[in-house]
């Protein structure tokens, strides 16, 4: 019967890591985000919606026909639909059959912001604030938020303490659901992209 033999500690230190894809920077039930990668483009399996939000000058192609975006500029591509994307941007891909969408206690729009898309499961915005201007009590369900521009905001949620945020452009998060009050207290206008998700 052959003998087992154990591989040295140095040997096994150096075999290769798994490959880790150091585009996806947020990844949970409900969206996919990638920084200048488009796993989704082809609108494959695993695919629904997508957003692509642009940080720099942008060129997208669907259906033969091209479209550049700015700074802060959308391009939305429903699901089953294929693109091409280059430049500086991110994929917010919106999976199919996420579950349940978690909302706030109350439900109070947001005013001061742009709406730039409307779907049936969600939509997307401009989130815009004034440097020294509050946005009264409103709320959000969960969303994924981009941050565009660097600020500083002073928040007050439903039953808890204040809260300070410092905006860092290029920041992807998927934020929890939330009633509260948003203070700009820094020098620069408040901009974000939001792709917000709609209870059911």
């Amino acid at each position: 019967m052959p003998s087992l033999r154990l591989l040295p500690l140095a040997f096994l230190l150096a075999l290769p890591a798994a490959a880790e894809d150091d585009t996806l920077v947020l990844d949970n039930d409900y969206a996919a985000v990638h920084r200048n990668a488009a796993p989704c483009a082809s609108g494959g399996a695993g695919c629904g919606d997508r957003v692509v939000v642009a940080f720099g000058d942008v060129k997208v192609v669907a259906g033969g026909s091209p479209v550049k975006l700015g700074y802060a500029e959308v391009f939305v591509a429903e699901a089953g639909t294929s693109y091409e994307v280059e430049g500086d941007f991110a994929e917010v891909n919106l999976k199919p059959n996420p579950p349940a969408v978690e909302g706030p206690a109350v439900a109070i729009e947001a005013g001061k912001n742009e709406r730039l898309h409307d779907a049936t499961d969600y939509f997307v915005f401009e989130e815009r604030l004034e440097p020294g201007d509050t946005r009264e009590r409103h709320s959000h369900a969960q969303r994924v938020v981009l941050v565009m521009g660097a600020t500083e905001l002073q928040q007050w949620p439903d039953g808890a303490d204040e809260v300070f945020k410092t905006q860092i452009p290029g920041t992807i998060k998927f934020n929890p659901p939330v009633v509260h009050i948003v203070k700009n207290i820094g020098d620069a206008p408040l901009r974000n992209i939001v792709i917000e998700l709609i209870p059911r």
